[in-house]
């Protein structure tokens, strides 16, 4: 079946890059002869109908922009086989053929599911997490390693001004592919990831060994979910006399404009999903494998173990 019409959607956690997917995908439909629609609100909008065609011109200057412009929303109703089929009656009032979705884990599974209705569905991986097991990198990832790479290192500069620790959070939910990246690159004195998590005995430890070989400023970065960082600082401080804050990054980490390497694997993804559809290939997820894009069944995707970054970690050998 010739692909006429193809709907986007992005889904969970805003991540920079999804703008420029969209650019992209819109864009090479055009110059195919494929009309391009956006889902507004992920898959809530999508069961609520809330689709709207899209041009090139509607786009031209989102290739830079941060967050998603056609929003997300959190919609655990989706679960609901009834949802799903007024879902797919959404995509069938307006002919559209195939749907593109951008997200994380929990995206690709209502992909999964809208395929098993006959959904003709491809699934692209954005999430600042870079949780995804089949590829590589995920959109938002390199971007969002820069913003806490930045942030860390101002920290640092108070820190070394007023010889202090710091217990940092950073997001990653259960994974901790963002925190070993900002460590590492920004010589963090302490790590501890779902992974690999540290008992607080075990980070006082790290603290105070740090102290003692001389350093002004310590960083032990920390993975969301896994300590409550201001109640943790105030026992270091009180238990080892070494002024301790902790600090929560929060959602700066997802926003501002994504980097210029990640625009240009965005771009590739796009463009890559577009040229699958046309190939008739649906139920997949695109990938970034060696650098280079593959396609994959999405249910290989969704059910795939994790990396094992402790292994990664011990290749470092540099973090606590």
């Amino acid at each position: 079946m010739k692909i006429r019409k193809i709907a986007i959607l992005t889904s969970g956690g805003d991540a920079p890059g999804m703008n420029t997917v969209i650019w992209a995908i819109v864009n090479c439909s055009q110059k195919k002869g494929i009309e391009t629609y956006v889902v507004y609100d992920g898959y809530k909008g999508l069961a609520e109908g809330n689709i709207q065609k899209i041009t090139s011109a509607d786009v031209d200057t989102w290739v830079k922009k941060g967050g998603t412009k056609i929003y997300s929303t959190r919609y655990p109703e989706f679960k609901d086989e009834a949802v799903r089929k007024i879902a797919k009656e959404q995509l069938d009032k307006h002919n559209i053929d195939a749907l593109v979705v951008i997200g994380g884990d929990g995206t690709f599974i209502g992909a999964k599911l809208l395929s098993e209705l006959g959904v003709k569905t491809v699934g692209i991986p954005g999430t600042i997490d870079n949780d995804i097991p089949t590829t590589d990198l995920t959109i938002g990832y390199i971007t969002a390693i820069e913003t806490v790479t930045d942030a860390l290192e101002k920290i640092r500069d108070t820190l070394e001004s007023h010889n202090r620790a710091a217990i940092i959070e950073v997001m990653g939910r259960y994974s901790g592919a963002l925190a070993l990246s900002a460590a590492i690159v920004t010589g963090a004195e302490g790590l501890s990831i779902p992974e690999r998590k540290l008992t607080e005995e075990e980070i006082i430890e790290t603290i105070k060994q740090a102290r003692n070989n001389g350093h002004r400023s310590i960083i032990v970065v920390v993975t969301e979910k896994l300590y409550d960082v201001k109640a943790l600082a105030n026992k270091i401080q009180e238990l080892t006399g070494i002024e301790t804050r902790g600090n929560i990054l929060g959602h700066l980490q997802r926003g501002g404009s994504p980097a210029p390497s990640e625009r240009i694997l965005a771009v590739r993804m796009g463009v890559f999903a577009v040229k699958q559809l046309i190939e008739g290939k649906t139920g997949i997820t695109i990938n970034s494998v060696n650098s280079k894009m593959v396609a994959i069944p999405i249910e290989e995707t969704v059910t795939s173990e994790r990396t094992n970054l402790v292994e990664l970690l011990e290749q470092y050998d540099l973090v606590k």
